[in-house]
């Protein structure tokens, strides 16, 4: 099929639910990939932040094709080695967790996390009305029904009330609501991410979780961090919560966790861990052989000093880059964000181009996000290297040109 046959199967028979770019990827090596008909592009997208070692990385295509020749599926009314394996290193390179709980996606890990937190109050004896979970303005916690009324963004929710009760949002960075969001005492958990990634790439001020972990232990409610996105080496640590210095009771992963496989995991801590028993939920495919196979070799990777180091330089190469193109373009207001997590804020005379400007680096060779309409997203492969990232800040370059001059 020709690609305008493949494009034009995509419009019609796929929900409309994504504005896709007029390609279609192909291959890729590394934080490269090619679509078919041959033209390349530096992917600085990663899968938002998902291709964590980058495209057909061997060790990762090495454990998936040797798990496929053994096992794929078992169902969880059995045990099988590689999820076993799995638990006990998240486990162990966790610093804080006693179990986990696998599943597919961020969503259904954050879906878990709610249902988790939620029977451990009722556990305690707490009545419905008191198990109020706190979320923040401008975060992403998923698509499900709970998880996107967890998302305190109302562009996620439109259309799909009457949403589940039980939540309350606060503005993100500043202890004073939050304290008094918790006054009444039917507050079960405060859920986070310590780094907004959708909202516009927007880490928490320093000081701002150990504030949040004071004032759950002082009002009894669960701290739970959502990774999902700023987990497994992105932010310049394997897990973004070391860098501030707070221990969680839950911490929900996927993404880079799969190295593009698609897997999710709840990692507990002991005040939690025995809350759910048998019966108390389930996936069909979560932890199947197949994806635990491959994190576990992701773990591996993610969690090596060589990553840690690459991705502190190139987080530096990169904020570099784009303050030199900065320079010669005028657009951008600041760079933030984390290690490979970064943001490039335009300026007002420039918001809500974000998409325009995505469109002009596809055209010229580079895969770049958004996070919001007024905000580049920066997720590349944490083991990119220095070529591609030069390259990668040429095209953007010139993609910059071109949309000034359109």
């Amino acid at each position: 099929m020709t690609t305008q046959d493949l494009l034009h199967i995509g419009r019609d028979r796929l929900v409309p639910v994504y504005r896709q770019r007029e390609m279609v990827l192909e291959h890729g090596q590394g934080s490269r990939v090619w679509d078919n008909e041959g033209r390349e592009y530096v992917d600085f997208g990663a899968g938002i932040a998902v291709c964590g070692l980058g495209h057909a990385h061997p060790a990762l295509v090495d454990a998936l094709t040797a798990q496929a020749s053994k096992l794929w599926h078992t169902s969880n009314v059995f045990y099988s080695e590689p999820p076993l394996r799995l638990a006990e290193e998240l486990v162990a390179a966790s610093r804080f967790a006693s179990r986990v709980f696998f599943c597919n996606s961020g969503a259904e890990a954050n879906e878990a996390a709610i249902k988790l937190v939620r029977r451990h109050a009722a556990a305690q004896g707490r009545p419905p009305e008191r198990r109020v979970i706190i979320t923040f303005h401008g975060s992403f916690h998923g698509r499900t029904l709970a998880t996107v009324t967890a998302t305190a963004q109302p562009k996620y929710q439109e259309g799909y009330e009457p949403l589940p009760q039980g939540f309350r949002y606060v503005d993100f960075n500043d202890l004073a609501p939050l304290d008094a969001a918790m006054a009444a005492g039917d507050v079960c958990a405060v859920m986070l991410e310590p780094v907004q990634g959708e909202s516009g790439v927007i880490p928490a001020a320093d000081g701002y979780l150990r504030g949040v972990r004071e004032l759950c232990d002082r009002h009894g409610a669960l701290l739970v961090l959502d990774e999902i996105q700023a987990g497994m080496g992105r932010t310049g640590t394997l897990f973004a919560h070391w860098q501030d210095e707070v221990k969680p009771d839950v911490v929900t992963l996927a993404k880079a966790l799969g190295g593009g496989f698609p897997i999710g995991a709840m990692l507990v801590g002991e005040r939690a861990a025995e809350t759910m028993q048998y019966g108390s939920h389930g996936t069909t495919f979560g932890g199947n052989p197949l994806a635990a196979a491959v994190a576990r070799v992701a773990l591996r990777e993610l969690s090596s000093p060589a990553i840690e180091a690459n991705v502190a330089r190139q987080s530096q190469a990169i904020r570099d880059g784009v303050a030199k193109i900065n320079g010669k373009f005028g657009l951008f207001s600041q760079v933030r964000g984390r290690g490979l997590m970064l943001g490039a804020v335009l300026k007002p005379e420039h918001a809500g181009k974000a998409g325009t400007i995505l469109d002009h680096a596809a055209a010229n060779g580079l895969l770049l996000l958004q996070a919001g309409p007024d905000v580049l997203r920066f997720v590349p492969a944490l083991n990119i290297g220095d070529g591609d990232v030069a390259e990668g800040l040429v095209r953007l370059e010139r993609a910059l040109e071109v949309y000034l001059a359109a």
